[in-house]
């Protein structure tokens, strides 16, 4: 069929093209605040009191089924059946929050138990949008949001290093920890051993002992602690005692979850077992930066705050219009550094071997990322492919997280790579004897939560207007054509694009 390249009259909108076709956002604001932690609630309340209509949407209190995949905390199976509530949750939480109710008093809209999934601003490839937008949902559905300014105050994350039956209820993080503690007043459990002795985990160790949990010891792979003096000493003196030089071998498993953690030092020797019922991973925070990411801001590597964080000026301004970064997804106070990081992994490697998970989700170990194994549900891996190793595949150019993950389905689980993106990283960067900097982010994609199917469809977009355009007869066929006279018309015309 030939090429139609008749031009549409003058003033007539083109059917084949986008433009137009976007329905407005459900609503609109002036700024829009992602995260009501302090900064995000700062940035809120001094933005109404400027004259602004602001919207603060917070994704706590996550349902169950978000908190059981471990988003957006690690809160490994530890979440009490508290959580059930969400009335009783929505109470907790804005009891839980300072600052909430002023924010209401200044006349901020406020949406607790609401995530933002994505978010779009003006750049190329784009401009068919009628506004900047950003996609909330509240679980059961979703809609556009139309914004002038994106505040993005999303926090962070708990860093996961795993072990041997990592995968069980009881290993959590140190976020998912505090969240429970302080947040939902639904942790479930009684006796804690925390890895990781840097600010983090002594500020855990104190917080655990004080809501009246036992914490018997606080475990370290390096030689010393690493954070400050006065804290450490502070949680000696309530009897915790800190194991350096050791690292996690393995969980011990019950039909409740953990029973114990199997300890053995880094320099060899026995294990030794420490009784508890959760095991608290305290070695690092990640900046969250998937919203900033799918909004085009430029992401950079920074050791000293925590990984990728996004490129800012004075004011907090990101690259991409309009968009602003603010607290601790801006990068990490008080981090130990990748090289911290990098010590614990070598440590794990060269104690727990090549066999301990990589990642939870899809059963990738760290020996299927330095052997390149297919996902093990495609059977046998044809010869070519079983050739093919890690080693092999540096000799075709740098190493790529994203092609790691295309190769071996490592990271592209449910909990999105919460729980493995940095732990690969740092199996790659050994790999290839690389430093940890050297490997780049492997890039998100909306929606950055996990949403049930249900959410997105009832996302009230109007299918009116768009064509049918996947390559089949009926191609560029309007919706409103179609059943009519007026679709054979369509069919004898061009179909190209």
């Amino acid at each position: 069929m030939s090429m139609d390249t008749t031009l549409p009259p003058h003033g007539m909108a083109d059917p084949k093209s986008a433009s137009g076709k976007f329905p407005a956002p459900e609503q609109m604001v002036d700024v829009l605040v992602v995260g009501a932690g302090p900064a995000g609630l700062a940035a809120a309340l001094e933005a109404a009191r400027s004259g602004a209509s602001v919207l603060l949407v917070d994704e706590h209190p996550v349902p169950v089924g978000l908190a059981g995949l471990d988003v957006p905390y690690l809160f490994g199976g530890r979440a009490g059946t508290a959580l059930a509530n969400p009335a009783r949750m929505v109470e907790r939480i804005a009891a839980a929050t300072p600052g909430l109710a002023e924010a209401y008093d200044a006349g901020v809209e406020v949406l607790l138990g609401v995530s933002a999934w994505g978010a779009w601003v003006e750049r190329p490839g784009l401009a068919v949008l009628p506004c900047s937008l950003a996609g909330l949902s509240d679980g059961s559905r979703s809609w556009m949001c139309g914004f002038r300014r994106l505040v993005v105050a999303a926090g962070a994350r708990d860093l996961v290093l795993s072990f041997r039956d990592a995968d069980q209820p009881g290993v959590m993080g140190a976020r998912g920890l505090a969240a429970l503690l302080t947040r939902y007043d639904a942790f479930d459990g009684r006796e804690i051993v925390i890895l990781g002795t840097g600010r983090l985990a002594l500020d855990t160790a104190l917080l655990a002992l004080d809501r009246g949990i036992a914490v018997p010891a606080l475990v370290e792979a390096a030689a010393a602690p690493v954070g400050p003096a006065p804290l450490v000493e502070a949680v000696r003196s309530r009897g915790v005692e800190i194991l350096c030089g050791h690292v996690p071998l393995a969980a011990v498993a019950s039909p409740a979850g953990v029973a114990g953690l199997d300890v053995v030092p880094v320099a060899g020797g026995p294990a030794r077992r420490l009784d508890c019922d959760t095991v608290c991973l305290a070695i690092g925070l990640v900046p969250a930066v998937e919203l900033l990411d799918v909004a085009g801001a430029r992401l950079v590597m920074d050791a000293a705050r925590g990984g990728y964080v996004p490129v800012l000026d004075d004011a907090g301004r990101c690259t991409a219009p309009g968009v602003v970064a603010v607290g601790d997804c801006a990068g990490i106070a008080d981090d130990p550094g990748l090289d911290y990081r990098m010590g614990w992994m070598r440590a794990l490697l060269a104690t727990g071997g090549a066999d301990a998970p990589a990642c939870l989700c899809e059963e990738v170990t760290r020996a299927d990322v330095f052997a390149l194994n297919p996902p093990r549900y495609l059977g046998p891996p044809p010869p070519a492919m079983a050739a093919r190793d890690y080693a092999a595949l540096l000799r075709d150019g740098p190493p790529d997280h994203d092609q790691m993950k295309r190769l071996t389905r490592v990271s592209m689980g449910p909990c999105q790579a919460r729980r493995c993106r940095e732990q690969v990283a740092l199996l790659m960067a050994i790999g290839a004897g690389l430093p940890a900097a050297s490997i780049g982010l492997a890039g998100y994609r909306a929606p950055v939560r996990p949403l049930p199917l249900s959410a997105l469809a009832a996302g009230g977009d109007d299918e009116a207007g768009w064509d049918v355009w996947f390559g089949i007869l009926s191609q560029w066929v309007p919706y409103a054509a179609i059943g009519t006279e007026r679709e054979d018309a369509w069919r004898a015309g061009s179909m190209h694009l």
